[in-house]
């Protein structure tokens, strides 16, 4: 489904769930969001819970990614056999960890993924199952910038997924406000270039709406924008403003 989404205009926006949650996802895509991110890297998911997501919003009209710290490929698999759209893998530095990343989602001879589908609906055709995959590598390091073309080289990469607060950490700047600070909004265009020069979908995590208009604005066609959490308290925040006229 997420690269249904991306055939079509662009971009495409996204949601972020950190935490179990029955609706959240459900909210995002009545809201109009054409994708949702688990996060595993900084959430409070465990392989549990996002098998039991995916499953209940399997007829929901939003794809989904799951975010993982690194490209270990037993919760890879598991992930993408509970049907997850795509994977997305932090931390990713040089071209052998993206190859990886790749090798983790594909079948032998091609990959090292085990087979072991859990949910009927993904049926048993294993090129099937490898083909309804995307693969994004995290790139939010300085180290990692120094050898984007051979990432962006990597074959079955489906995109880049930039992180722009450990970039700015890894920087020696603030991750607060990441993306206006001219150094590290430097380094993200150079990565939105490459991945383009390389026919690689460019995504990013923007964290809200105004950072996200500017990412599109770069030309950006994967945004995420906000957790359910920020969602969650945004809208509590006007409610009681209503309320109480303030």
């Amino acid at each position: 489904m997420l690269q249904q989404a991306l055939n079509k205009a662009t971009p495409i926006w996204g949601g972020w769930i950190t935490g179990p949650t029955l609706i959240g996802p459900e909210e995002f895509a009545r809201a109009g969001y054409d994708y949702v991110g688990f996060d595993a890297q900084h959430g409070y998911l465990d392989d549990a819970d996002i098998a039991g997501i995916l499953r209940r919003i399997e007829h929901v009209p939003i794809a989904t990614a799951v975010r993982l710290p690194n490209a270990d490929a037993a919760p890879i698999g598991r992930v993408l056999d509970a049907g997850a759209d795509a994977v997305i893998i932090a931390m990713i530095e040089s071209a052998d960890q993206a190859a990886a990343a790749v090798s983790a989602t594909r079948y032998p001879p091609a990959g090292i993924r085990s087979f072991g589908p859990l949910r009927a609906s993904l049926g048993h055709d294993a090129a099937a199952l490898e083909s309804r995959v995307s693969v994004f590598a995290m790139i939010e390091t300085a180290a990692a910038t120094s050898g984007l073309s051979q990432i962006c080289a990597v074959d079955g990469l489906a995109g880049i997924y930039v992180g722009p607060a450990d970039l700015a950490i890894s920087m020696g700047v603030d991750p607060v406000g990441a993306t206006q600070h001219p150094a590290v909004l430097d380094a993200i265009t150079r990565i939105h270039r490459a991945a383009a020069d390389a026919g690689l979908v460019a995504g990013i995590h923007a964290g809200n709406g105004k950072a996200g208009r500017a990412m599109a604005q770069l030309g950006f066609g994967m945004i995420t924008l906000a957790a359910e959490s920020q969602a969650l308290r945004r809208g509590a925040e006007q409610h009681l403003r209503e309320a109480t006229g303030q």
